[in-house]
């Protein structure tokens, strides 16, 4: 496409955008927890996949210390020979982080364009790019991603997936309704392979039912969790940042420097220690169990150690699913001791804490099953190769493994367990309509 084709075309496509938000805000009104749930804001639109050996044309939205990541590593592959692909433009309402990646792919792409921009609609409207990268706060997730589907992109969404469950539920929906789009969670430990061996294993059906299985992610962050991210009280809306743009579904909130760039110590913006750090195990782990939708939760967070927090820093989960099995997850971040990733089964336990898949079994069934390891190879830098599938998934149209249904299904979990740390009850998911509800 020539460069004023280019221009009218995203002139045209924005006009038509600005029209559709403003009409699915004004229906939604501005009540609840969110200013609206995600509908589509930018027309349909369809865009030819790669061919052959052609370049895959991708694009990041949101450029903080995720996505600038993600710029690194896809341009490096390109400069390694790993993978045919260029990084071309970019979104953020954050001027200062947008310039830093950008100034980073033209340094590692120096024979390609890379365009900036403000508002991700206007990568959404080129139809010269085939993938998008949506590495933002994760209560733009959501939104973005089902803008980037139904204009025609292939789409990874670094998890969590959405921050609520009904934004997932809409996202499940539209991914669903175009089955030629592929869609990757960003959750790179379902590339372990002990996971998808213990998948096989269970389900051979040799050891029973899996009746109960644990995991956690904790490790000790003596300054509090995600301090680590600088923030400057001089920083001003609109000069700095447009805090408008930034804030989105969430609705305008008062203006606040610590909130734009620590976020996920924030029940507004984030679920914390469980939608960033507990999605990783949790993920491959109901991959591995395949027990369908989790049905109820009841989760205790706790103020141990950083009380300055308004997320919590210690967690602890019960999730029961409709396949009968309970599954139990911790969270820390004062404490790096963790509990065993185990799968317990009626005549054997799988165990996951090494990289190998470790079948040992129960007392009274030691004569009729064997003590085993099955050993895997070591894959590496996990994030690398799920950046890489995304990739070899878009060039042969094949699914992701950490697709649309398991992400949604994880984040049924998160904001259940969310919800009942807040309000101290249980909670269900209705696996035929689709929604959560108070048990008590």
């Amino acid at each position: 496409m020539s460069p004023s084709r280019q221009r009218t075309s995203r002139r045209r496509f924005l006009a038509t955008t600005a029209a559709a938000s403003m009409a699915a805000t004004l229906a939604s009104g501005a009540g609840g927890r969110f200013a609206r749930l995600p509908q589509p804001t930018v027309p349909a639109g369809r865009v030819r996949p790669p061919r052959g050996n052609e370049p895959i044309r991708m694009a990041v939205i949101g450029t903080g210390g995720m996505g600038t990541g993600h710029c690194s590593a896809f341009t490096t592959f390109a400069k390694r020979g790993e993978a045919n692909v260029q990084v071309v433009a970019l979104a953020d309402p954050w001027p200062e982080n947008l310039n830093k990646a950008k100034k980073l792919c033209e340094d590692n792409q120096t024979e390609v364009r890379v365009d900036a921009y403000e508002d991700y609609r206007e990568i959404l409207g080129r139809d010269d790019i085939h993938a998008v990268l949506i590495a933002s706060p994760e209560h733009w997730h959501a939104q973005q991603a089902i803008d980037a589907i139904v204009a025609g992109k292939d789409v990874y969404v670094e998890k969590p997936m959405t921050l609520k469950v009904e934004e997932a539920i809409e996202l499940y929906k539209v991914v669903k309704a175009h089955p030629d789009r592929i869609f990757q969670v960003g959750t790179q430990m379902m590339r372990l392979p002990k996971y998808h061996e213990a998948k096989k294993v269970l389900a051979t059906g040799e050891f029973g039912p899996p009746t109960m299985s644990q995991t956690s992610y904790c490790r000790n962050t003596p300054s509090g969790e995600w301090n680590y991210y600088r923030v400057n009280p001089n920083w001003q809306p609109g000069k700095d940042v447009n805090w408008e743009k930034w804030c989105g579904p969430l609705g305008l909130q008062k203006w606040d420097p610590y909130l734009l760039n620590r976020w996920r110590r924030y029940k507004v913006a984030s679920t914390g220690i469980i939608g960033d750090l507990l999605v990783h195990v949790m993920t491959p782990l109901m991959f591995a169990l395949d027990r369908g939708w989790p049905t109820r939760v009841v989760a205790q967070g706790q103020h141990m150690i950083d009380k300055a927090m308004e997320n919590h820093d210690t967690v602890n989960l019960l999730i029961g699913f409709e396949k009968e099995h309970t599954m139990m997850v911790a969270g820390a971040t004062n404490n790096e001791n963790g509990l065993e990733t185990l799968i317990r089964c009626h005549k054997a336990n799988i165990y996951l804490n090494s990289r190998h898949c470790v079948i040992r079994p129960e007392r009274v069934f030691v004569n009729d099953i064997d003590e085993r390891t099955i050993e895997c190879p070591d894959i590496g830098n996990d994030q690398n190769v799920h950046r890489l599938g995304w990739l070899e998934c878009i060039r042969t149209r094949e699914p992701s493994p950490s697709g649309v249904e398991l992400g949604t299904q994880v984040m049924v979990a998160v904001d259940l367990a969310s919800r009942s740390m807040w309000d101290g009850r249980a909670w269900g998911f209705n696996t035929e309509t689709l929604a959560p509800y108070p048990i008590c």
